[in-house]
């Protein structure tokens, strides 16, 4: 395994962490749920990571995640407190 290899290895592994925290410890609170819209950001920010050999695709599929994801944060309903 080479020096990005394992950088992209230790991403993922993050990632998937943070996922497993974000959805294990806030299991009761229907807010902080993800929306599928923003699982879906995520799902292609993950396949950027994944298939960064190629430039072109791994940042293509990163660029759909993140513009999802900024999608997702406009389509939100706003909240009143």
């Amino acid at each position: 395994m080479n020096i990005s290899q394992i950088f992209i290895l230790v991403s993922i592994v993050v990632l998937a962490v943070i996922a497993l925290l974000v959805f294990f410890i806030r299991k009761n609170e229907r807010q902080n749920r993800l929306s599928p819209l923003a699982s879906l950001a995520f799902a292609f920010v993950l396949a950027g990571i994944f298939f960064g050999e190629n430039r072109f695709i791994g940042y293509g599929l990163m660029g759909v995640g993140v513009l999802l994801a900024v999608a997702d944060m406009f389509n939100r309903p706003k909240r009143t407190n």
